[in-house]
């Protein structure tokens, strides 16, 4: 099995700054350092993917793939389906510690990193 890291697009790729404009809109630039990052991680010798809900829609799919040409990202993958992997890179997650009392605490307090 390839070792393979799954990223979220929209706010950890796209910087996600305007927020939601249709499944073909990406008007934002990349996270600072994304793209170096994601570079490294492949060299290391992972297989990346990019997972996004607009990525179910062919021309939401397609706009991924021409942001990432445009910015000179290089993954192996552009999916809707969550893949399975060695870890998940998500602006909007939760990691589970395995003490379960106390997710409602940490969804009542949850922000995004650019919040």
């Amino acid at each position: 099995m390839k070792r393979t890291v799954v990223f979220d697009f929209d706010g950890v790729i796209h910087s996600y700054v305007s927020g939601w404009k249709g499944v073909e809109v990406i008007p934002d630039e990349p996270v600072e350092g994304i793209k170096e990052a994601i570079r490294e991680i492949r060299k290391a010798g992972y297989y990346v993917t990019v997972v996004s809900s607009r990525a179910a829609q062919a021309e939401g799919a397609e706009a991924i793939r021409k942001y990432l040409d445009k910015y000179g990202i290089q993954v192996d993958l552009v999916s809707s389906v969550k893949l399975p992997a060695i870890c998940y890179i998500d602006d909007r997650a939760i990691c589970f510690d395995g003490d379960a009392s106390s997710l409602l605490a940490k969804i009542r307090s949850f922000k995004p990193w650019n919040k």
